[in-house]
């Protein structure tokens, strides 16, 4: 475990069999498999995160580059793969708990200009030059950005509401429709853009200020504005407009108890229909990729996630797939721990929208013995 985890306390973790993983053999493995071959990608190919995690180490290297040179063709040679380089643990989720906890995201696909309109104008910002990114918890006060003064000092970086109150100060890229679908891209950390002209482009996430996350829409259940069963993504949508967004609303107010705040940066030449880039530096892939603690977990590990899950409807089914962790997320934290990546779209923003689930964890681990 020691050249998984190079500090300690690391997760607990039990050693487990693949037979105990009920339902693997009943995944498309081979789905899972070409996930994980994207990762092996970035691994072996010294792509670069756009977020640091938790460095890989030898064995996985060995597994990731074994995925790039075998031939896997089918889903019996995929499990015989994973079988073969992986061995799974059980993962404690600690604090006395005796499930994780499972959520899910998406990317926005919406409407925006390159030019403020009265039809569009919330502005995208892009990354300012003063701020510096910290690891978790290493900056000023603690947090994991921080403001570089003239004088060569480092301060925390403003929160959201300061932003907001100077933002002549900061560099737009592009105007959405309001503050709430601003709101939103931040909170998903990328969106797919539909221009006026014709064109699709893509925000990709390019820094937060390090402030933190709050999540507005249990805030707004904890206060009884929305009952906890009627929260969806366009209740809190419903919600946000009809309090005002605009400076001295209720819903600006409540946006910005939420004091992270992400930059972004313009992505052109792409695929649409490929998912948007996660903090491993490569492109999600719906209902496979997840997000994870990037101080507990390096990118590229696979995790089998057993739980129930309103992913194909309202309604929660049997959710037992092997995943692979290539994002991450300020407020993903802890062992077992997991944000889903749905996929694209307002659909896919319902379904992630209503995942807040218990699930049962286990870490494939790159088998030391293969080296």
């Amino acid at each position: 475990m020691a050249a998984i985890f190079p500090t300690e306390p690391g997760p607990r973790l039990t050693p487990a069999h693949f037979d105990d993983l009920a339902g693997f053999s009943g995944d498309d493995l081979l789905d899972a498999f070409r996930v994980f071959q994207r990762s092996a990608t970035a691994l072996c190919g010294g792509i670069a995160p756009t977020r640091k995690a938790l460095g890989a180490p030898p064995a996985m290297h060995a597994a990731a580059c074994a995925a790039l040179r075998g031939t896997v063709a089918d889903n019996a040679g995929a499990r015989e793969f994973f079988l073969h380089w992986f061995q799974p643990h059980r993962v404690d989720p600690g604090k006395g708990e005796g499930a994780g906890l499972l959520t899910g995201y998406y990317e926005p696909r919406v409407a925006g200009s390159l030019t403020p309109t009265p039809d569009f104008t919330g502005a995208i910002l892009a990354r300012p030059a003063d701020l510096v990114a910290f690891p978790q918890g290493e900056g000023p006060a603690g947090l994991s950005g921080a403001q570089i003064l003239p004088d060569g000092q480092k301060r925390p970086y403003p929160g959201r509401a300061e932003i907001e109150a100077s933002m002549e100060q900061y560099p737009p890229i592009l105007w959405l429709r309001d503050p709430v679908e601003v709101f939103l891209a931040q909170v998903q950390g990328s969106a797919c853009v539909d221009l006026t002209n014709g064109r699709c482009v893509r925000l990709a996430y390019d820094g937060r200020n390090g402030r933190p996350y709050t999540s507005i829409g249990r805030v707004l259940i904890e206060e009884g504005e929305i009952a906890r069963e009627d929260m969806s993504l366009s209740r809190l949508k419903l919600w946000l407009r009809k309090n005002g967004p605009g400076p001295g609303g209720r819903a600006r107010a409540l946006m910005q108890r939420n004091q992270s705040y992400v930059f972004f940066k313009l992505v052109t030449d792409f695929d649409p229909a490929d998912g948007p880039t996660g903090g491993s530096g490569i492109g999600l892939s719906a209902l496979r990729s997840i997000a994870i603690d990037r101080t507990l977990w390096p990118y590229g590990l696979p995790f089998w996630i057993n739980a129930e899950l309103p992913w194909r409807g309202a309604a929660a089914t049997v959710f037992r797939r092997l995943m692979i962790a290539q994002d991450t997320g300020s407020a993903i934290v802890g062992p077992a721990r997991a944000d889903i990546y749905v996929g694209q779209g307002d659909e896919a923003g319902t379904r992630a929208g209503a995942i807040r689930h218990f699930g049962q964890f286990a870490v494939l681990l790159p088998r030391e013995d293969r080296l």
